[in-house]
């Protein structure tokens, strides 16, 4: 008998039905030793040698392994084909004992062939990619425990530093800091509805006034410029037309992956890499066995198997027409840098269809499968070819530009908007304009003069945080879920409205590492410890030689920051105008290891506390209730609203109430949500909305 082993039960299960019945196929459940909890676990004075220790809760995993391993003529190790999947298999191999019999197998897809294939050629385990995992491991470490101490001793017990997800949490708050920077400045646009002849209408907006751009600072600008068009002849001044391609974008990388599940879903990265992982382990869909759906889910590539792409193109052959189809396959280039282990991720049968699928897939497989699903078969097609006119129109001094997009071949776009439902990114919306000839005149129908501010960059959502790590090369696909999780996890970054907000407690923590330990958590130093690591990877350079080169000056960096660095404790305090029960002291927010408490400050001579609860200012909305609406927390950590009078009164809402009272029904307030031109505030009992910032500063919410 031989035995093979991977990570997940899901996995063991779905590899186990193409087996022959002379393989046992065991899961481990993930890493099974680790650096321990208690101590450091790294001799700085003999090369860095890491101490490894059982997991907590994985010895019964390990006993029955080791007993099935003793018995089994070979040992196939079959964990991910990435650095943590491969350290999971040498941490096997160290553990179960046996010297030799052990073989490495990797699976890019769950599926019959891919495992006959992985079968047939087995190889041994990539000692470089160990050694990569284990030096991240090991500067992690050193970083998380050299560091977190001076951050005890300054601001908080628990508070704790990152190598990487201190540099993360160092974005989002310079970004913070640009939006309180920023200043809206007031300008107007000017519009006019002009019509032809035939009476058809097209808008256009003032570009120009003589030679220079329309500069309308103010009202007064507006209302001038209005008055001089009035009675004006309006004359189009010229068209322009041009023709050109728009190619499909490539299919999907763990990066991109997560930011279009952001955008289009509204998933967070954990939960698009968890709902992946699923699809890539196997699902039953009908067929008797459960089979891998997806391509393995953490890659950087957009390479794919000709195999593959030979399949999704007589799919599109057969479903959308051979003018659907292009001459040459589509070839892709990844970004600099990429370590191209894997193909691009895509589903492992193009045959099998999301409608075919729905109802053996929850709706977060459903939405998730159809995104990738459509996604590579979009990048596989023809172009669409678009129609782009410009159309100028003059009155005087003052000339009006009109854009229109006409889709003449909708190419990809025909099996992208399947999913992207219209949205704008992958083709945008037709707008036709009438036929015009240069010369020709148009009435004016109407005009409208708006106001606008600018507006400052936006916060962060999870998406565009990643796309921003992975621009300033930051972290790897395997790491940017972990590094959003855990800076919200330590409570120095919440997020509000998708967007991912900076807490008090969390811009004192970057305040400080920034001041006195800057020059390492910076982007341009951890996007070359990214880089070195790579080299580690690839065999061209030691392991044990980059430690050593960051550990003893960093080591000499953090004493002094020990020495140098203010302590804000007192700084974090937050006084209230709520009294002690016991004491009759004031009570101030503290931040404990579950997040914001109140508590009395006299401590310790008074222990007196209770938990924090942010009101938003807004009544409960419901009749006969007295209560007020607080911000509060789900189990996984998703930002709700609910009554303060709960568990008696059960309203919620997943929406920020604002106080603003509805001008149609008269409702104490309104609610946040995403609209299609940016956030609204919106009635909860009627129909009524409007933009939000008419009426509410969002920057500082």
């Amino acid at each position: 008998m031989d035995l093979l082993i991977v990570e997940s039960p899901a996995k063991a299960k779905t590899i186990g039905r193409f087996l022959e019945k002379n393989v046992c196929v065991e899961a481990c459940m993930g890493h099974v030793r680790d650096l321990p909890r208690s101590k450091l676990g790294v001799d700085v004075k003999d090369d860095f040698k890491p101490t490894y220790v059982k997991i907590s809760g994985r010895s019964k995993t390990i006993k029955m392994l080791k007993e099935k391993a003793a018995k089994a003529e070979k040992i196939y190790l079959g964990a991910d084909h990435d650095r943590e999947g491969e350290a999971i298999c040498w941490h096997l191999k160290e553990m179960l004992g046996k010297k030799n019999g052990f073989y490495r197998v990797a699976f890019n897809e769950i599926t019959p062939d891919s495992i006959r294939d992985a079968f047939e050629s087995p190889g041994s385990i990539d000692l470089c990619k160990v050694n990569a995992q284990q030096a991240r491991r090991i500067l992690d470490r050193l970083v998380g425990y050299m560091v977190s101490p001076v951050l005890w001793k300054k601001v908080r017990k628990g508070a704790s530093a990152g190598r990487v997800q201190s540099v993360a949490l160092r974005l989002i708050c310079e970004r913070e800091v640009k939006i309180e920077a920023f200043t809206p400045e007031e300008y107007w646009s000017v519009t006019a509805e002009f019509k032809k002849g035939s009476g058809e209408k097209f808008n256009a907006k003032l570009e120009k006034i003589g030679k220079a751009k329309a500069n309308i600072p103010d009202e007064k600008k507006a209302q001038s410029i209005v008055q001089e068009l009035k009675g004006a002849d309006f004359v189009v001044n010229g068209v322009e037309q041009k023709k050109g391609h728009k190619a499909p974008p490539p299919p999907f990388t763990t990066s991109t992956l997560q930011q279009e599940a952001s955008r289009l879903l509204g998933y967070r990265a954990a939960r698009t890499m968890r709902v992946a992982q699923q699809l890539y382990e196997g699902l039953d869909v009908g067929k008797g066995d459960p089979a891998g759906l997806i391509t393995y889910m953490r890659t950087d590539s957009v390479r794919v198997s000709k195999e593959a792409q030979n399949k999704s193109l007589r799919f599109i052959h057969d479903r959308f027409g051979a003018d659907f189809v292009p001459d040459e396959a589509q070839k892709y280039k990844s970004k600099k840098g990429a370590q191209e282990a894997h193909e691009a991720i895509r589903p492992t049968d193009v045959e099998m269809e999301p409608a075919k699928v729905r109802e053996h897939l929850t709706d977060d497989q459903f939405k998730l499968y159809g995104l990738i699903w459509c996604r590579f078969m979009a990048s596989q097609c023809k172009p669409a070819l678009l129609n782009r006119t410009k159309v100028s129109v003059t009155a005087g001094k003052f000339e009006f530009s009109a854009r229109g997009v006409e889709i003449l071949f909708p190419g990809f776009i025909v099996v992208y908007s399947q999913v992207s439902s219209g949205r704008q990114g992958m083709g945008g919306k037709e707008v036709i304009l009438p036929s015009l000839k240069e010369g020709e005149a148009l009435d004016l129908a109407a005009l409208s003069p708006k106001q606008h501010f600018t507006k400052p960059p936006a916060r962060y959502s999870e998406g565009t945080l990643v796309k921003a790590l992975e621009e300033k090369g930051i972290g790897r696909p395997s790491t940017y879920a972990p590094i959003i999780n855990t800076i919200q996890e330590r409570f120095y970054v919440e997020r509000e409205s998708g967007r991912l907000v900076p807490t008090k407690l969390g811009i004192m923590v970057n305040k400080l590492l920034v001041k006195n330990l800057g020059d390492y958590f910076n982007v341009e130093f951890t996007a070359e410890m990214e880089s070195s690591l790579d080299k580690v990877e690839d065999g061209k350079l030691d392991w044990v030689q980059l430690i050593r080169d960051f550990y003893q000056p960093f080591e000499s960096s953090v004493e002094d920051a020990g020495k140098n660095m203010e302590n804000v404790k007192k700084e974090l305090l937050e006084e209230t105008d709520e009294v002690c029960d016991k004491c009759g002291g004031k009570m101030v927010i503290r931040w404990g290891r579950y997040g914001k408490f109140l508590s009395c400050i006299n401590f310790p001579e008074c222990k007196h506390s209770r938990p924090y609860v942010l009101e938003t200012g807004v009544n409960c909305p419901e009749t006969a209730c007295d209560g007020k609406v607080v911000k509060k927390k789900s189990k996984r950590g998703r930002t709700f609203y609910g009554c303060s009078k709960y568990p008696d009164c059960k309203f919620v809402s997943w929406y920020k109430p604002v106080p603003v009272k509805c001008e149609k029904c008269g409702a104490d307030f309104l609610v946040e949500k995403k609209g299609k031109s940016g956030q609204i505030l919106q009635c909860i009992q009627c129909d009524y909305d409007r933009i939000c910032s008419e009426v509410h500063n969002l920057s500082g919410s």
